[in-house]
C-alpha cells in the first residue's frame, strides 16, 4: 500500500452526528498537517433522497443506501459509524473483518456483550494493522486535554473527589415526540448512555483512573410520548398516537475510582433551562480544576499552595499555541467551538492509522464505559446497592 495514498472514508449514517463528523473530516486536513490525505468518498443512509441531500450539503463524493456493499468495496479504507447504537456492533465487526479502520460513535454498543464482541473483533483486526476508535469527542476539547495534563503533572496533587454532570432539557415538554433515543431497542439506554457515557469517560480520562464501583438510580419522568411523525432528533415532530418510553430520562449515581476517590455523576434531559451543560470538577489535596462546556475555551484553577492572601479560582484561557491542538488554529485568544473537537478526533485517528499506534479512545476504553453503564442499571434494579463494575461481563449483560 502506498503510505501516502489518500484515505477514503465511508460514513454510515447522516443525522446530527453525521453533520458533526463531516465537519471533522472536511476541516482536519485543511488545518492540520496530516500524514495521509483524506477523501470523503461516500455517505450511507436508508432514505435515498435524504442521504443524497446530506452528501451534497456536507461534501461527500457519493451516496448509497446499502452499507454492506460499501464496506465490501476495495477503495474504502475507513468506516465511520454514526448510526443508532443498535447497529454499531454489526457494522463495526463487518468493517473490521473486511480490513477497514473503524471510528464508531459513543456509546460503543447497547450492551456489554456487544461491546465485548466489538473489542474482540478490534483486537483480531489490530494484528493486521487495523485501527479502531470510539468517538468520545469531548476528550479532544483543548481545555479538557489540558486539564488531564495538569492533573498528570501533579498540579492539584492526589485526586480526592470528582463531580461530573451533563444536563440538558430537550425532553421537558411531555409532547416531545418518541424519537429513537427514547426506545431501548435502538438506544440501549436514555440519558445514562447518551450523555452519561461522556462524563464517565471524561472522569476516567482526566484522572487516569477507572470507575471500579457504582451506586445509583435511574428515572423515567414521562412514560408515554406522541409517536414521531417526521424529522429526527431535536427537530422531530409529533404525530398521532402514543408510545412507551423505554429508557431513562435521568440518572444520578456515585462512583468510586480505583484510587479510592468518590465521583458524583448526574445525567439528565430534564434540567429545565440547561441546553448542553457539561461540567467536571476535580478536587485534590493541592488544588482543584473545573471545566464547563458552556465556557469551553477555559479552565478554572485553584492553587491551595499559593499564599493565603492570593488564593482563589483563577481562569486559564486555553487558546495559546502551546495548548493541546490549538497551534493549528487561530492566534491566542481567538476562540474555538463545539465542532473543533471533531477535527481533533480525525487528527488523532488518522495519525494512529498512519503510524499503527494504539488510538485513544480505544474500543477497550469504550467497553470500560459500557460496563459502568451496565453497573449503574444493575444498581438501580437493586435499590441503589453498590455494584462492582468488574462484575459486568457477558453473562450479566
Amino acid at each position: 500500500m502506498n503510505a501516502r495514498a489518500p484515505l477514503r472514508v465511508a460514513m454510515i449514517g447522516y443525522g446530527f452526528m453525521g453533520a458533526a463528523h463531516s465537519v471533522g473530516w472536511r476541516q482536519a486536513p485543511r488545518m492540520f498537517s496530516l500524514p495521509r490525505d483524506i477523501e470523503m468518498a461516500v455517505v450511507v443512509g436508508r432514505s435515498p433522497a435524504a442521504v443524497a441531500d446530506a452528501a451534497a450539503q456536507w461534501g461527500w463524493a457519493e451516496h448509497a443506501t446499502d452499507w454492506r456493499s460499501v464496506i465490501a468495496r476495495d477503495d474504502i479504507d475507513i468506516v465511520d459509524i454514526v448510526t443508532p447504537g443498535d447497529s454499531h456492533a454489526e457494522i463495526a465487526i463487518a468493517a473490521l473483518e473486511a480490513g477497514k479502520h473503524v471510528l464508531c460513535e459513543k456509546p460503543l454498543a447497547n450492551t456489554v456483550a456487544e461491546a465485548e464482541e466489538m473489542l474482540a473483533a478490534a483486537e483480531r483486526a489490530a494484528a493486521r494493522g487495523i485501527v479502531s476508535m470510539v468517538g468520545f469527542t469531548y476528550r479532544r476539547v483543548p481545555a479538557v486535554t489540558h486539564l488531564r495534563d495538569l492533573i498528570a503533572a501533579g498540579e492539584i496533587g492526589a485526586v480526592q473527589q470528582v463531580r461530573a454532570a451533563y444536563r440538558q432539557d430537550w425532553l421537558v415538554d411531555p409532547q416531545a415526540p418518541l424519537a429513537w433515543r427514547l426506545q431501548k431497542e435502538h438506544a440501549g439506554s436514555g440519558a445514562l448512555g447518551d450523555i452519561g457515557a461522556h462524563i464517565i469517560d471524561m472522569a476516567q480520562f482526566v484522572t487516569g483512573q477507572t470507575v471500579d464501583a457504582v451506586a445509583g438510580v435511574v428515572e423515567t419522568i414521562v412514560a408515554r410520548r406522541p409517536l414521531q411523525d417526521g424529522g429526527s432528533g431535536l427537530s422531530a415532530t409529533a404525530g398521532d398516537g402514543y408510545g412507551d418510553v423505554t429508557v431513562d430520562d435521568l440518572a444520578i449515581f456515585t462512583g468510586r475510582l480505583a484510587g479510592g476517590a468518590l465521583v458524583s455523576f448526574e445525567a439528565t434531559r430534564f434540567a429545565t433551562g440547561r441546553k448542553n451543560a457539561l461540567t467536571i470538577e476535580v478536587s485534590g489535596d493541592r488544588g482543584s480544576l473545573l471545566f464547563d462546556l458552556e465556557d469551553l475555551n477555559s479552565l478554572q484553577f485553584y492553587d491551595r499552595t499559593a499564599p493565603v492572601d492570593r488564593q482563589g479560582f483563577t481562569k486559564i484561557l486555553v487558546t495559546d499555541p502551546s495548548h493541546p491542538y490549538v497551534s493549528a488554529w487561530w492566534p491566542s485568544g481567538h476562540m474555538l467551538g463545539y465542532e473543533h473537537g471533531f477535527s481533533h478526533q480525525v487528527v488523532d485517528f488518522v495519525n494512529s492509522v498512519a503510524d499503527g499506534s494504539r488510538p485513544h479512545s480505544s474500543f477497550a476504553e469504550g467497553l470500560a464505559v459500557q460496563r459502568v453503564l451496565a453497573a449503574v442499571e444493575a444498581s438501580a434494579e437493586r435499590d441503589s446497592a453498590w455494584v462492582r463494575v468488574g462484575a459486568m461481563a457477558t453473562a450479566s449483560a
